[in-house]
């Protein structure tokens, strides 16, 4: 598996009438860890304060994308701000030995954990042949 080297959403897509005083939406690149082990890859993402209903993963044409969008955790209105919260986006090319049917996704405390089957090779097997 490795990283998909492509723009952020909409960095290339020149608007027409777009005020040139306005910034395009920023996304920040969230840190991973991926592990090996003899049936799958494991990757880890962190995803600080993305809940489970902000959080978009999906396979398109071998393509994992992750997206999210982090929400203020604090009530009431702001009144002033320092840090602001920007997207997560990252996508990662799977090779073909990923089974993508059977990827799972688990959100966890700003850990978003996927699970990534790798494809099982053929088993030998005999073949019974029938009398017509």
């Amino acid at each position: 598996m490795a990283e998909r080297t492509i723009p952020t959403p909409g960095a290339s897509q020149a608007l027409a009438g777009r005020e040139g005083t306005r910034a395009r939406e920023r996304y920040l690149t969230p840190p991973v860890d991926i592990y090996e082990t003899p049936q799958e890859l494991v990757l880890l993402a962190d995803l600080p304060g993305v809940s489970r209903d902000e959080l978009e993963v999906r396979v398109d044409d071998d393509v994992l994308t992750i997206q999210g969008r982090p929400r203020p955790s604090a009530a009431g209105e702001l009144r002033y701000r320092e840090f602001e919260l920007a997207p997560y986006f990252r996508q990662f090319e799977l090779g073909e030995a990923i089974d993508q049917a059977r990827i799972a996704a688990e959100l966890k405390h700003g850990v978003l954990t996927l699970h990534l089957p790798k494809v099982q090779p053929a088993q030998p097997r005999r073949i019974e042949v029938r009398g017509g």
